[in-house]
């Protein structure tokens, strides 16, 4: 299982592939909306902002989200890792409701390039 410390170095790796991104994925990344990522199987959530194409986290706090953000994920700390690391496909995730996300219409099209 994963950890919290193993949980914030991928949202951080993960934060420096949109960074780095370029067409269709850099656009989608240049939202500027709060986000949450609940880690079920550890009780925790990241929260913080996607912005300027970053994801920035402000803080962790045990349980579910304190507060609803404007981009919601939810998943195993395991799946996480995961996807970070190109093993598993976050729409076949996203399908198959091993992650949860949720957002506005409008985000969800914007974000479906990211998928």
């Amino acid at each position: 299982m994963a950890t919290i410390t193993e949980c914030r170095t991928a949202l951080d790796r993960l934060s420096d592939s949109l960074a780095r991104a370029d067409g269709d994925v850099r656009g989608a990344a240049a939202l500027d909306r709060t986000l949450s990522c609940h880690i079920t199987d550890l009780d925790a959530t990241f929260t913080g902002r996607l912005a300027d194409g970053r994801i920035l986290v402000e803080s962790t706090a045990d349980g579910p989200p304190p507060a609803k953000a404007q981009i919601r994920l939810a998943m195993t700390g395991d799946d996480l890792l995961a996807m970070v690391d190109g093993r598993l496909n976050f729409a076949k995730a996203w399908a198959s409701g091993r992650v949860r996300l949720e957002a506005g219409f409008r985000d969800l099209l914007r974000l479906r390039s990211l998928l």
